[in-house]
């Protein structure tokens, strides 16, 4: 595969250095990054993947939705959107004027919790504690108090309008002219909504080239994909560090 290609936009946060870092620069600081990597089977041409990742847009970032529909520029074979378009619930206009041009092109989809839920202020060390007990995430957990719910529905009814591939826990497949393309997804690990005994079995048959999609790389998810033998797996959610 020639070239894949990420959109991290996020917030890395260690105190109040770490979040003028984050609201000052980061959330501005977009970044293309191109990766060769070599999977495709012997004599197949190569394959331009666009992959965006992390948007986390909020109503009013024209600079962010303007780079974003340059990428259409690139010419990808495919978009694969690994999730968190949304920070703010009256965003979902601007994610899907942003990705319009985009959406001009097969493509496929994960969500992540943002796009899900709306931001919410947290002490990091309640955070970093429910982690270590095991009680992190919001799907299998007590409700949530005080959630803002965002409008995800939206996304994905867009999404599904413009032919991309929905793979919230389950598979899906995108057909390039000579290429077929199998792909299995998981719903967010990150708020434990991931059921991958439902995608389980590893790549299908018939297919030329099998990939993995999810939001968050959480080790459980990448074993359990790596075991089933996925040549490559494609994620969000770490923006290069998190807290």
């Amino acid at each position: 595969m020639r070239a894949r290609y990420g959109v991290p936009l996020g917030i890395t946060a260690v105190g109040a250095a770490g979040l003028a870092y984050a609201v000052g620069f980061e959330v501005r600081s977009f970044r293309l990054r191109r990766i060769t990597v070599p999977v495709l089977p012997r004599g197949m041409r190569p394959l331009r993947v666009l992959q965006v990742s992390d948007i986390h847009m909020v109503s009013g970032q024209r600079k962010k939705q303007r780079w974003l529909q340059s990428l259409a520029g690139l010419r990808p074979d495919f978009v694969v959107n690994t999730g968190d378009n949304l920070s703010d619930p009256e965003g979902v206009p601007e994610v899907l004027d942003a990705l319009g041009p985009l959406m001009e092109f097969p493509g496929a989809y994960v969500f992540g919790s943002n796009d899900y839920y709306g931001p919410k202020l947290r002490n990091p060390a309640r955070y970093l504690m429910e982690k270590a007990s095991g009680r992190h995430g919001l799907n299998g957990n007590p409700p949530a108090v005080g959630a803002i719910h965002n409008p995800w529905t939206e996304l994905r009814d867009a999404f599904d309008a413009a032919g991309w591939v929905g793979l919230s826990n389950t598979r899906g497949r995108l057909k390039l002219e000579d290429i077929e393309i199998a792909l299995t997804g998981l719903d967010d690990p990150h708020i434990k909504r991931d059921r991958y005994a439902e995608v389980a079995g590893g790549p299908e048959s018939g297919a030329d080239l099998s990939l993995a999609v999810v939001h968050a790389p959480y080790l459980r998810v990448l074993d359990a994909f790596t075991a089933d033998r996925y040549p490559l797996i494609l994620a969000g959610h770490t923006h290069g560090g998190q807290l």
